[in-house]
């Protein structure tokens, strides 16, 4: 088999930026530029000159390892917890890619020796490209989504809503953007079932009516009050006697959208 040199360069080149690029990404660390190309690099030049120096097994692992951690403390700047933070996801996307292309590998045919990892002939530099980029786009898809999820979470504070003698334990979003006020009282939102569930059985009576503006426009809303609202958030409880309910939609992950004055209170 014929190895070109600058086809190995470029192609490791490519793939340890990528793969730096978003282990910098998911650590949340500020990407320099000159940084993760120096890193992407010395990469591709320790691809090429590894396989020329024959080492045990677990020699070889070694300096594969001390090697990778280099590049991530290269291309990394920040405090040491988030660089360990981005050497971690380094490896595990490493790893997670590495698989990947061994089985698209074996799916096309191209054969590599087993153990070793190396190639018996070459793969094709679009076949490399191309599974590398939907790595690269499906992994930013999901850390999006799970970063999205667990800033979500952390918005979610326990509530207590009080009406006469009935009591409700909800889930109310905090960063909502809610300014609702009804007679100079927040307003927080809930679903017409929320509002079944604090009332129970007993007539519901409106303490007015409100125009309630969203993206698809305004609508006219019933205003209900509810006695009590407790919140429970950095390990203190903040109570607020005559806080004004009105229906609209909320989320599957909680049952209240509180006002950002009660917040900011």
């Amino acid at each position: 088999m014929q190895v070109y040199i600058e086809v190995a360069f470029l192609e490791n080149f490519l793939l340890d930026g990528v793969l730096l690029y978003l282990a910098l990404a998911c650590a949340r660390l500020k990407i320099s530029a000159w940084r993760l190309l120096l890193a992407s690099a010395l990469g591709a030049v320790e691809a090429i000159v590894f396989p020329l120096f024959p080492l045990p097994a677990w020699a070889a692992y070694l300096v594969k390892f001390m090697g990778g951690a280099l590049l991530a403390v290269i291309a990394a700047k920040g405090r040491p917890k988030q660089i360990c933070i981005a050497t971690a996801f380094f490896f595990l996307f490493t790893f997670a890619l590495g698989g990947l292309l061994t089985a698209v590998y074996s799916f096309f045919g191209i054969q590599y020796e087993a153990g070793t990892g190396y190639l018996v002939e070459q793969a094709p530099a679009g076949l490399v490209a191309g599974v590398a980029a939907v790595f690269a786009i499906v992994l930013v898809r999901a850390a999006k989504s799970m970063y999205r999820y667990c800033r979500q979470q952390r918005q979610l504070l326990p509530c207590t809503l009080r009406v006469g003698d009935r009591e409700v334990h909800w889930k109310g979003y905090a960063d909502s953007g809610n300014n609702l006020f009804f007679r100079g009282v927040p307003v927080c939102v809930t679903s017409s079932l929320g509002l079944l569930a604090l009332f129970g059985r007993q007539e519901l009576h409106e303490a007015g009516r409100m125009t309630v503006t969203t993206v698809n426009g305004g609508r006219d809303s019933p205003v209900f009050a509810c006695d009590r609202l407790d919140i429970r958030a950095a390990g203190e409880t903040y109570s607020r006697k005559g806080v004004y309910l009105t229906v609209g939609d909320v989320g599957d992950n909680f049952q209240l959208i509180l006002n950002t004055a009660l917040m900011e209170a």
